[in-house]
């Protein structure tokens, strides 16, 4: 069956992380949503992994749902259905390697408590698993991925946010030109690659050496509403071993719901402090210095796969799974109504259509225009019907900050809405 997953997440024990997420809260939100599988996130961290084993139960599938004591009750029926949490974690590895500082972040999956045990166990000798929910370890990434796959035979093991500059596989800050010169022998254990914020199918489909490699997304969240924000679209059963041979296999892989990369904050090179914004050609014409204050610029996404690339921009693949390009429907609403996104108007128009609707995935990608419209109003389905065929106007994201989507020029708006 078709099912929409999130597979990276954060518990409350990470740091700049919301209290709010709980694993009901989690629960709630993935309804919200329209997520059937959720990741667990950080089981590495002990207060939380203690946490898990309390609140939520093995389903028979190598899934677990939350138990009925912990569940909550308001929400709205056209929203109800089965969650079920998938155990995974991130691990920062923070390290030397051929002359380079090198920071990468991954995703470990798994499938029970009882290769969680044994992964923590491993991991605490290497580092303090108490101090973020995010643990970081001086130790090689390729280590890190054996000591995993030898006490965790059914685990999957994923480099993530693949092209953020700072922490991630091929950023321009600290990673790697291929997955081969950091994994060596052990790159064919790597089936996957997590796409992050910043980049899309079509960008990473440039490369040649990704070929093999599964593009998925998540969502990273940190908070309860950025649940989904990127997520995979699956047609297996509902289960760890079907969802890890999706993967590895690509087959019951559908595709990828996206992000606009440019509105990612690592899409554009910059400086953040002094405001600056470049292209990649403008980044090499000012030598990768701020032309305000001379610094080096923070090279981003979109330059460094341009530099990785050995495939025109605009090459597809033959047989390429699907993506959906989206906008976050509380950002739609807050553009439709020319309000703050965390205004309390902006948050009824939400309730309102997800009582009327259904889920957020459901009104952003299935629900017919006429429905929306209906319920919402002239101005939202013409919002979402823009955006579903991506006409939209885009300030990409540079230096940590995020970019800034419009859908409408303000005139525009002002005009519609007399």
């Amino acid at each position: 069956m078709h099912f929409i997953a999130d597979l990276h997440i954060h518990s409350r024990y990470s740091r700049a992380t919301s209290k709010d997420m709980s694993p009901e809260g989690i629960w709630k939100w993935a309804q919200l949503k329209g997520i059937t599988v959720i990741g667990s996130g950080d089981f590495t961290h002990p207060k939380w992994f203690k946490e898990l084993r309390e609140k939520i139960e093995p389903a028979g599938n190598g899934l677990f749902l939350l138990k009925k004591g912990f569940q909550i009750n308001d929400i709205p029926d056209s929203c109800k259905s089965n969650v079920f949490f998938l155990l995974s974690a991130e691990v920062s590895c923070i390290y030397r390697k051929k002359g380079k500082t090198r920071k990468i972040h991954s995703i470990i999956l798994i499938p029970d408590f009882t290769d969680a045990e044994r992964i923590n166990t491993a991991l605490s000798r290497r580092g303090n698993l108490n101090a973020d929910g995010r643990p970081i370890l001086g130790i090689d990434t390729k280590e890190l991925l054996k000591i995993i796959i030898d006490v965790s035979p059914h685990s999957l093991f994923i480099p993530a946010h693949a092209w953020t500059p700072h922490f991630s596989i091929f950023g321009a800050e600290s990673g790697f030109d291929s997955l081969e010169e950091c994994f060596e022998e052990l790159t064919n254990h790597i089936y996957a690659i997590e796409t992050g914020l910043s980049s899309d199918p079509p960008m990473n489909w440039r490369l040649s050496a990704l070929d093999r490699i599964t593009l998925i997304s998540n969502s990273d969240a940190h908070s309860l509403k950025k649940i989904g924000r990127e997520a995979t679209i699956f047609d297996t059963d509902i289960s760890y071993k079907a969802i890890v041979k999706a993967i590895k296999t690509k087959k019951g892989f559908i595709g990828t719901i996206e992000f606009f990369p440019e509105e990612g904050k690592y899409h554009y090179d910059g400086h953040r402090l002094c405001g600056v914004r470049l292209s990649p050609k403008d980044t090499i014409k000012h030598n990768y210095l701020c032309p305000v204050c001379g610094k080096k610029v923070t090279v981003g996404v979109m330059h460094r796969v341009e530099k990785l690339a050995d495939r025109k921009d605009g090459f597809i693949p033959e047989g390429f799974p699907s993506f959906y390009s989206i906008i976050p429907l509380p950002e739609i609403i807050s553009e439709t109504l020319n309000i703050g996104i965390n205004s309390k108007g902006v948050d009824n128009v939400y309730q309102r259509l997800l009582q009327r609707l259904g889920s957020e995935f459901k009104i952003l990608m299935h629900t017919s225009l006429e429905d929306i419209g209906e319920a919402g109003s002239a101005l939202l389905r013409e919002a979402i019907s823009r955006m579903r065929s991506g006409n939209v106007f885009i300030k990409p994201g540079f230096d940590g900050e995020y970019g800034k989507i419009e859908i409408f020029k303000i005139a525009e708006i002002r005009d519609k809405m007399k």
